[in-house]
């Protein structure tokens, strides 16, 4: 009797059989090509070889291979998407900055900065009132914490309201040029309350906050705010 000797590699086989094995996720560790990751040139290397050294008396079941490609098809349509979306973000982050950089030297209105007031030119804020108000007080306070000039607006309807200060004191006198603070505060159904005031101003520069990339408008009067807080723009 002839006997025929079939020569396999089981280490192999049962090396390979334990790295594809479909229960595992290839996405965990196909992911780069580093120390601690399999690039997709390895996965189809190990993939190959896999194929070529399977036992002849017990080939790997075909449901087996589809999987890995299945999920090495996941794995290149993922990172293709990965790679488009920084792309994307990488477009938008310098449309965005061409986008503010054209705000630098105009006005627009943003909260929490100083009304600047120089050559006596009259200065606009913006307060907005969803529910509206039964009066409304706004103070414009000089560097030195003094009131200088006190409006009484009266009753409010809800939506925004538009103020525009004339530079003057309480006694009709042109104040000197500077920062000024601007507060306001809504009387709503008998409770008082301070309501944002948001202050035309111009703009001086802009940079990118490096956390997010959002804008970061810098203004005359030394304030800053992200560009996503303007409610209006002016020339």
């Amino acid at each position: 009797m002839t006997t025929t000797n079939t020569t396999t590699q089981p280490g192999l086989v049962n090396n390979l059989a334990s790295i594809m094995t479909p229960t595992k996720s290839v996405t965990n560790t196909a992911v780069g090509s580093g120390a601690n990751g399999m690039g997709q040139s390895s996965f189809l290397k190990l993939f190959v070889t896999q194929l070529k050294n399977q036992d002849p008396l017990n080939p790997t079941d075909n449901q087996s291979f589809v999987a890995q490609l299945a999920q090495f098809s996941q794995l290149e349509a993922t990172t293709n998407m990965s790679t488009q979306m920084s792309s994307l973000v990488t477009s938008l982050t310098g449309d965005q900055m061409l986008t503010g950089a054209a705000l630098i030297g105009r006005q627009v209105a943003v909260p929490s900065v100083p009304a600047v007031v120089a050559n006596g030119q009259p200065v606009t804020s913006y307060i907005n009132l969803p529910n509206g108000a039964d009066s409304l007080s706004l103070q414009f306070i000089n560097s030195a914490g003094k009131v200088v000039r006190t409006d009484q607006l009266g009753t409010q309807p809800a939506g925004q309201t538009t103020e525009t200060w004339n530079a003057k004191d309480d006694s009709g006198s042109t104040v000197p040029d500077g920062n000024y603070t601007v507060t306001a505060v809504a009387v709503v159904g008998g409770v008082s309350a301070s309501i944002p005031v948001n202050t035309m101003t111009t703009v001086q520069s802009v940079t990118t906050n490096p956390k997010d990339s959002t804008l970061i408008l810098k203004m005359a009067g030394g304030g800053t705010a992200p560009m996503s807080s303007v409610v209006a723009v002016g020339q």
